[in-house]
């Protein structure tokens, strides 16, 4: 399925302006992110992202609106895994709330850059070798199997990550917070600030996660702007779903295995897509049963751990 030059262009063009929109207009001025504010943010992106499903109706037909909405909520589920990881990061590094939007609209303008990168090579490697379907099917299954038996709360080390050991090496880090600033000069010398190693771990977490959602979407469709598009929208609501949920996410200690069987399912779907083909609306339906039920599960059995630590700044605004 091709699409248009000018339809890549255009939609680019159109995300661009919501990202301007969003950090020289909406957050032009560094603030806590409320509950409130994240929720209305939450549903604009959610509703935005359904518009455009629509349009895709209407305009591929009802084939390609099915695999978008089925991506969509795959990349979206599978997205929860990097709020998880973002607050141990920030807690970590202790980023007081008010400059948690910052890293995270950087570090989402990154991820989008990074995406497009592994869609477009994902979609060339599959059509020139079709083999790789079934690597990346077994990929898949392998992964989910590792997520389910992992405890999915790893600690966060810093000093082990190759990309943060190169910066620190070549260039110089404060010990203290600048305001916002990833950069600030001391007696004519460039320093980084702790708060550019967290934005250095954001963006390097994420290329780790895109390495599991990416075959995921491309077992669902292999028209790249379907799996682009897809992509863009979950990650565009991703911040505000941060600050809608950080203070509850914990809650949902199932959702955790039923991404993992989400991850299964999509790679056995891949391996037996030439001997068997899975209709789109069954897949559909096997991922939005698999989310709703870790959800209700998570509900009805809580789990019983320590109190959840509170955001770096929440404790002077309880109310956030």
């Amino acid at each position: 399925m091709k699409t248009d030059i000018m339809f890549w262009v255009g939609f680019n063009a159109f995300v661009l302006i919501l990202l301007a929109l969003d950090l020289f207009v909406f957050h032009r001025k560094t603030h806590v992110v409320k509950i409130k504010e994240a929720l209305l943010w939450s549903l604009f992106w959610i509703l935005l992202s359904f518009a455009f499903n629509i349009f895709i109706y209407y305009w591929k037909g009802s084939g390609p609106a099915l695999e978008f909405l089925t991506a969509y909520l795959i990349e979206k589920s599978l997205s929860v895994d990097n709020l998880f990881v973002f607050i141990l990061i920030f807690n970590f590094f202790q980023v007081p709330q008010k400059y948690q939007h910052k890293i995270l609209f950087w570090g989402v303008l990154g991820a989008l850059f990074f995406r497009a990168v592994f869609i477009l090579v994902g979609v060339a490697l599959l059509a020139k070798f079709h083999f790789i379907v079934y690597i990346l099917g077994a990929f898949l299954i392998f992964t989910g199997i590792k997520m389910a038996t992992s405890s999915g709360n790893e600690d966060i080390d810093p000093e082990s990550n190759p990309v943060v050991k190169f910066v620190s090496r070549y260039m110089p880090i404060t010990n203290r917070h600048y305001e916002d600033k990833f950069f600030v000069r001391l007696d004519k010398t460039l320093f980084a600030t702790p708060l550019f190693l967290v934005l250095v771990m954001v963006e390097t977490t994420d290329v780790v996660f895109a390495a599991d959602s990416i075959p995921a979407i491309l077992a669902i469709s292999k028209d790249p702007f379907i799996v682009y598009t897809s992509n863009v929208f979950a990650l565009l609501g991703l911040r505000a779903l941060y600050f809608a949920l950080a203070g509850i996410m914990q809650l949902f200690h199932y959702l955790h295995y039923g991404l993992s069987l989400i991850l299964v399912f999509i790679g056995v779907k891949l391996v037996i897509s030439e001997f068997y083909h899975i209709n789109m609306v069954f897949a559909l339906g096997v991922v939005a049963f698999i989310l709703t039920t870790s959800v209700i599960l998570s509900l009805v059995f809580p789990k019983k751990e320590k109190p959840i630590v509170p955001l770096p700044g929440q404790e002077e605004n309880p109310e956030a």
